[in-house]
């Protein structure tokens, strides 16, 4: 049953903690700065460690949806409902209204795009049309 959650929802309850708490600024802030052998300062803020977490948990998903079991379509179903909420998310709260925000709504776009045509592609190989088993039609 937890294999049917999916875990788009982690970076999207996240985002609410943190947005909550300290609104929109907070992902800007510089978590990492280095100074490159180029002499460029490279830096990397929160938004991007949470892009770098999604784009981890879109890999974990597209695992999750390889696995042909019978908790597959709810975790389809579940995906689709969190995208949904990503989406109203977007539009309609304050805080979500940025770049990181829409990015981790892209993420979950494919985690539900690629779960689905994973799935069917799977499906579509077990499934055989006009030959016996022992190849005599």
């Amino acid at each position: 049953m937890i294999n049917a959650i999916p875990l788009t929802i982690i970076p999207l309850i996240l985002f609410n903690i943190v947005g909550i708490a300290d609104g929109d600024r907070v992902w800007w802030s510089e978590i990492v700065g280095l100074t490159m052998v180029s002499g460029a300062h490279w830096v990397m803020t929160l938004g991007d460690l949470m892009i770098s977490f999604g784009i981890v948990i879109l890999f974990l998903e597209i695992l999750k949806s390889v696995r042909a079991s019978t908790s597959t379509i709810t975790n389809h179903i579940a995906s689709t409902a969190v995208l949904i909420v990503y989406v109203i998310e977007f539009i309609v709260v304050g805080y979500c209204a940025n770049s990181v925000f829409f990015i981790l709504t892209l993420i979950a776009l494919f985690d539900v795009v690629a779960g689905f045509s994973i799935t069917i592609r799977t499906a579509s190989r077990d499934v055989t049309f006009g030959h016996s088993v022992d190849g005599v039609p």
